[in-house]
């Protein structure tokens, strides 16, 4: 039942508690109890609108590759995590420590944002893509049940 509650609000995260309970054969009271349970484990987070900053005028986004001093990467994540612009963040594996992605207005206001962030003497090599076309973004997928 979690899987298809999980795969309902997916579906749609406005949907009501009777329309859910109506679409799995459940009552009001069972979805909004696993409902509930879903969101004390921290399997379900939050509830919010998917955003088309390019619509908004962030017309650039930037994908931040970091290589940085190992005890400082937890300030450094902190810091990126904190900042306005950047809507991911990654710990990775790999040639580089952090993986970020950042939306900005052009890319004026990307390479401004971009400099104030990497006057870190702890980050030790930085690599900047600009994102050409965005095929998906925000996937998510249908758990299996």
């Amino acid at each position: 039942l979690d899987r298809r509650l999980v795969n309902a609000l997916l579906e749609d995260g406005r949907a009501s508690l009777r329309w859910i309970g109506e679409d799995l054969n459940g009552s009001v009271t069972t979805v909004s109890n696993n409902i509930a349970d879903l969101e004390d484990q921290g399997i379900i987070q939050g509830y919010a609108p998917i955003v088309d900053y390019g619509e908004l005028g962030y017309d650039v986004t930037a994908v931040i590759q970091l290589k940085v001093e190992g005890s400082s990467l937890p300030d450094i994540t902190d810091r990126l995590q904190s900042h306005k612009h950047m809507v991911s963040v990654y710990e990775v594996t790999g040639d580089h420590d952090i993986f970020a992605i950042g939306k900005f207005t052009d890319t004026d206001h990307m390479n401004e944002q971009i400099k104030e962030l990497l006057i870190d003497p702890d980050i030790k090599e930085s690599n900047t893509s600009v994102v050409l076309n965005t095929v998906s973004e925000h996937a998510q997928f249908d758990l299996d049940y």
